[in-house]
Protein backbone atom coordinates (compact mmCIF):
# COMPACT_ATOMS: atom_id res chain seq x y z
CA UNK A 1 0.00 0.00 0.00
CA UNK A 2 1.23 3.49 -0.83
CA UNK A 3 1.85 5.95 1.98
CA UNK A 4 -0.13 9.13 2.42
CA UNK A 5 1.97 11.85 4.03
CA UNK A 6 0.78 15.20 5.35
CA UNK A 7 3.42 17.82 6.05
CA UNK A 8 1.82 20.14 8.58
CA UNK A 9 2.51 22.64 11.33
CA UNK A 10 1.02 23.95 14.57
CA UNK A 11 -2.23 25.92 14.65
CA UNK A 12 -3.00 25.21 11.02
CA UNK A 13 -6.71 25.04 10.22
CA UNK A 14 -6.11 23.75 6.70
CA UNK A 15 -3.90 20.98 8.13
CA UNK A 16 -6.67 19.99 10.53
CA UNK A 17 -9.22 20.05 7.71
CA UNK A 18 -7.00 17.84 5.52
CA UNK A 19 -6.57 15.32 8.34
CA UNK A 20 -10.35 15.25 8.96
CA UNK A 21 -10.97 14.68 5.24
CA UNK A 22 -8.55 11.74 5.19
CA UNK A 23 -10.05 10.30 8.39
CA UNK A 24 -13.60 10.63 7.07
CA UNK A 25 -12.52 8.65 3.99
CA UNK A 26 -10.75 6.01 6.13
CA UNK A 27 -7.38 6.84 4.61
CA UNK A 28 -4.45 6.22 6.94
CA UNK A 29 -1.76 8.88 6.80
CA UNK A 30 1.57 9.84 8.29
CA UNK A 31 1.77 13.28 9.86
CA UNK A 32 5.05 15.23 9.73
CA UNK A 33 5.21 18.42 11.78
CA UNK A 34 7.72 20.66 10.00
CA UNK A 35 8.01 22.90 13.07
CA UNK A 36 9.14 20.07 15.35
CA UNK A 37 11.05 17.65 13.15
CA UNK A 38 14.49 18.84 12.08
CA UNK A 39 15.07 18.92 8.34
CA UNK A 40 11.45 18.15 7.43
CA UNK A 41 10.65 21.68 6.22
CA UNK A 42 13.53 21.44 3.73
CA UNK A 43 12.39 17.94 2.74
CA UNK A 44 8.87 19.27 2.09
CA UNK A 45 10.21 22.17 0.02
CA UNK A 46 12.24 19.83 -2.17
CA UNK A 47 9.40 17.32 -2.66
CA UNK A 48 6.84 20.05 -3.39
CA UNK A 49 9.03 22.05 -5.78
CA UNK A 50 9.34 24.93 -3.35
CA UNK A 51 5.76 25.24 -2.11
CA UNK A 52 6.02 26.76 1.37
CA UNK A 53 2.42 26.61 2.55
CA UNK A 54 1.08 23.85 4.73
CA UNK A 55 -0.30 21.32 4.49
CA UNK A 56 1.51 19.65 1.62
CA UNK A 57 0.02 16.24 0.88
CA UNK A 58 1.61 13.32 -0.91
CA UNK A 59 0.34 9.93 -2.01
CA UNK A 60 3.72 8.22 -2.06
CA UNK A 61 5.71 10.48 -4.41
CA UNK A 62 2.61 11.96 -6.09
CA UNK A 63 2.20 15.56 -4.90
CA UNK A 64 -1.50 16.23 -4.34
CA UNK A 65 -0.93 19.80 -3.14
CA UNK A 66 -2.64 21.37 -0.16
CA UNK A 67 -6.04 21.02 1.46
CA UNK A 68 -7.90 22.84 -1.31
CA UNK A 69 -6.53 20.49 -3.96
CA UNK A 70 -7.31 17.45 -1.80
CA UNK A 71 -10.86 18.69 -1.22
CA UNK A 72 -11.36 19.31 -4.94
CA UNK A 73 -10.25 15.76 -5.72
CA UNK A 74 -12.74 14.47 -3.14
CA UNK A 75 -15.59 16.65 -4.48
CA UNK A 76 -15.00 15.34 -8.01
CA UNK A 77 -15.19 11.77 -6.69
CA UNK A 78 -11.63 11.06 -7.79
CA UNK A 79 -10.05 10.38 -4.39
CA UNK A 80 -10.67 6.64 -4.50
CA UNK A 81 -9.41 6.33 -8.06
CA UNK A 82 -6.27 8.32 -7.30
CA UNK A 83 -5.52 6.15 -4.29
CA UNK A 84 -6.24 2.98 -6.25
CA UNK A 85 -4.03 4.12 -9.08
CA UNK A 86 -1.25 5.02 -6.66
CA UNK A 87 -1.62 1.72 -4.81
CA UNK A 88 -1.71 -0.34 -8.03
CA UNK A 89 1.68 1.05 -9.08
CA UNK A 90 3.41 -1.06 -6.39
Amino acid sequence: MKDVTVYMGPRCNFCDAAKRLLQRNNIPYKEINIALEEGKREEMLIKSSGRQTIPQIFFDDYHVGGYKELREIEKKGELGNLLKKARSEE
